[in-house]
């Protein structure tokens, strides 16, 4: 997992409440056995027509958000079933940290085991986040897990509270199979000795 230890870039808003997984990545996508490759399909079901047309109407398609890394959404993201595709896709497509007033409990921490950061802030901040995106072409934001703070280049600032664990795996690039190969020789000893008595 790659770490995440400070990330700048640029934000996209998906201004919208309840924004559930089979929004984010739809159960027709889900086939795939790799981490990889569920970008194209993102919100699939929003960026594209009927037709196969991209939806110029959805944020994500607007031309100014084009290579976006951060997002910033709507409260109670990550709702729904608990399908670690989600954030996959999310990261899939570019994106490194969303900022929200809320998230859905295991996306999140799915989101965290697969090197996303979900960033709370309160609903005021990202109200204001929202009004400066949507104000300034090519707004950009730094989020600092070391410092646990989203700051702007005009003067913004607000801090964010991670789990001390989470945070530490985070700043590591530790998932759950790193954590456990952290004892990998512990645990040739153990085989070890399991098999030879």
């Amino acid at each position: 997992m790659k770490p995440f230890r400070s990330h700048t870039g640029a934000v996209a808003v998906l201004d919208r409440p309840n924004v559930d997984t089979d929004q984010i990545i739809p159960k027709q996508f889900l086939k795939r056995v790799e981490r990889t490759g569920f970008g194209e399909f993102l919100f699939y079901d929003w960026r594209f027509l009927p037709s196969g047309q991209l939806d110029t109407s959805f944020p994500l398609n607007d031309p100014r958000y084009l290579g976006a890394s951060i997002l910033i959404a709507g409260k109670n993201f990550g709702c729904g079933s608990s399908r670690e595709h989600a954030p996959w896709a999310l990261a899939d497509y570019g994106f490194r940290a969303i900022i929200a007033p809320s998230f859905a409990d295991i996306f999140a921490n799915n989101s965290r085991k697969n090197g996303l950061l979900p960033v709370v802030l309160t609903e005021n901040e990202v109200a204001e986040l929202i009004s400066r995106a949507n104000n300034r072409e090519g707004y950009r934001l730094n989020v600092d897990l070391e410092s646990q703070r989203v700051t702007d280049m005009d003067g913004f600032s607000a801090a964010f509270e991670i789990g001390a664990f989470q945070r530490h795996c985070l700043l590591k690039g530790l998932d759950d199979i790193g954590l456990t190969l952290r004892h990998e020789t512990e645990i040739a000893a153990f085989e070890t000795k399991r098999l030879h008595g």
